[in-house]
């Protein structure tokens, strides 16, 4: 991997020769502004079956996980045959209100640039299938990714399967595929499967965390992210 720069990539052409072919996308706190309300619906949840309910750092950290692996990391305390009903309680408070939550102001013509030169766009994400298909619907952006992995199909990240299910769909190897995420579990994911990996630090995770983890790039704004990808990808 090579080394980590930070802030505004410097704006370029675009470039003859792609970098990478397949760039996938961390949902939640990368691309979709829901980081406060995930934590919510943790507490919420965790609350409501009498466990210890989280800081909202503790919560924050198991965002990107599979669901019921983020709420077992969340609440240590509530027992395991408490557990189905914590998962139950949290999808309760999500669907509830998750119709105020929306894409990251730019992400739409980032997303839209990189379709139009050519790059496969994927979704990598720790949302269920059933929860990612109805946040696509909500933002119209069914017909803008090439394909998607979720953890109830796959594993559960830093697992690489969602990303070597991905890689392999496509025909494209590690060394060209490139991940970006807001938390340490989707860098660490594109670290097992061999993959670079650009972190975004205005989502779950904290920057001194996500740099620990050798990202190609820290982007502190959605700007800042397509600016790296317009040089870079």
């Amino acid at each position: 991997m090579t080394a980590v720069a930070e802030g505004t990539a410097e704006r370029a052409a675009t470039p003859l020769r792609r970098r990478y072919d397949l760039i996938a996308f961390d949902w939640d706190g990368t691309l979709f502004d829901s980081t406060a309300l995930i934590v919510g619906c943790i507490q919420d949840a965790v609350r409501d079956v009498g466990g210890r309910v989280p800081s909202r750092e503790r919560a924050a950290w198991v965002i990107g996980m599979g669901l019921a692996q983020a709420l077992a990391h969340a609440a240590p305390d509530v027992p395991p045959e408490r557990q189905p009903l914590l998962v139950e309680r949290y999808r309760h408070h999500w669907f509830a209100r998750q119709h105020a939550v929306t894409l990251f102001d730019g992400v739409l013509p980032l997303l839209h640039e990189l379709r139009e030169r050519g790059h496969w766009l994927a979704v990598a994400t720790g949302k269920s299938r059933r929860g990612l298909d109805v946040a696509l619907q909500s933002v119209a952006l069914h017909g803008v990714f090439h394909d998607s992995r979720t953890a109830d199909e796959t594993a559960s990240k830093p697992d690489p399967q969602m990303l070597h299910e991905l890689m392999a769909a496509f025909d494209v190897p590690p060394e060209r595929t490139l991940m970006i995420g807001d938390t340490t579990h989707d860098l660490l994911m594109a670290r097992n499967a061999g993959c670079n990996a650009v972190a975004v630090t205005y989502g779950a995770h904290s920057h001194e965390d996500l740099r620990g983890c050798d990202p190609v790039f820290v982007a502190h704004t959605v700007a800042e992210l397509h600016d790296w990808l317009r040089a870079h990808a």
